[in-house]
C-alpha cells in the first residue's frame, strides 16, 4: 500500500524547503539562446548528459541557425555533427523530420501546445515539457527525466515506474507553483548526492524523511526501494 496522499504532500512540502535552501540557483543545464536551440538541445539529451549536449552544440547552434537548416541537411551529415551523442545516427534523424515539421506546420517556429510538440520526430512528453516551460514560459506538468524518477520512487512519492505515471503522481502532491522547480531541485540533488548506484545518505539533507536512507534500511537500489 503507498503512503497516503496527505502524508506525502507533507513530505513534499518538507522536501522543497530543504532542497530550495540547498540549491537556490538551480535551474536548467543545457544551453540554447531560442526556442529552436532549447528543442534540439532536448531531443539530443535524451540518455545522454547535458555537458556532452553542450559540447556539441556549441558548433551545431552556429551551422544549423533555422529549422529549414536542418530540414535541408544530410543525414549523415547531421549525423556526423552530432557525434559524441548517443544513439546520434537515430537524433540526426529525427532532427531532419523535425525541422521538415516546423517549416511545413508551423512556418519554421517551435509550436507552444504539448499536442503540436509532442507530434514533432523524437519529442516526447518530457522533452515537450521542458520546451514549454522555458521556451514559453508554459507550466502544463513536471519534466520526470532519471533523476526525478529515481529519486521521487527513493523518496516514497510514487511507486510508479514510468515517467507518464510517476508524472501524474507527482502533479497530484506537489504543488502547481513548484512543477518546473521541483525538477531541477531533484536533478540537482541526484547529481550532487542521491547517486544512481551509491548515494551518500549521510550527507544528505533528506536523508530522514527518505524511506529509502542506507543507514536506516536495506536498500535496493537497482530498483530504488527500500527494505524493512
Amino acid at each position: 500500500m503507498g503512503t497516503p496522499r496527505d502524508s506525502r504532500e507533507a513530505q513534499v512540502e518538507a522536501v522543497l524547503d530543504r532542497l530550495y535552501d540547498e540549491y537556490p540557483d538551480s535551474t536548467i543545464s543545457l544551453n540554447f539562446s531560442n526556442r529552436l536551440e532549447l528543442l534540439v538541445a532536448v531531443v539530443l539529451s535524451a540518455q545522454c548528459t547535458d555537458e556532452r549536449v553542450n559540447s556539441v552544440t556549441e558548433e551545431l547552434f552556429a551551422k544549423y541557425r533555422t529549422a529549414e537548416d536542418y530540414a535541408d541537411a544530410d543525414e549523415e551529415q547531421l549525423a556526423e555533427d552530432i557525434y559524441g551523442i548517443t544513439f546520434h545516427n537515430n537524433k540526426a534523424g529525427y532532427l531532419q523530420s523535425m525541422g521538415e515539421t516546423l517549416v511545413e506546420e508551423h512556418d519554421g517556429e517551435v509550436p507552444d501546445t504539448m499536442s503540436e510538440l509532442t507530434a514533432l520526430s523524437g519529442v516526447g512528453r518530457k522533452t515537450a515539457n521542458v520546451v514549454l516551460q522555458h521556451g514559453h514560459d508554459v507550466v502544463e506538468g513536471i519534466v520526470v527525466d532519471t533523476h526525478v524518477r529515481r529519486l521521487s520512487r527513493r523518496l516514497g512519492l510514487t511507486e510508479e515506474d514510468t515517467p507518464e505515471k510517476v508524472e501524474r503522481d507527482l502533479m497530484d502532491v506537489v504543488p502547481e507553483s513548484d512543477w518546473q522547480q521541483f525538477t531541477h531541485l531533484l536533478i540537482s540533488h541526484g547529481r550532487a548526492v542521491c547517486d544512481a548506484r551509491n548515494p551518500s545518505c549521510d550527507e544528505c539533507v533528506l536523508e530522514d524523511l527518505c524511506p529509502s536512507s542506507k543507514l536506516d534500511h536495506d536498500v535496493d537500489l537497482a530498483s530504488g526501494e527500500a527494505w524493512g
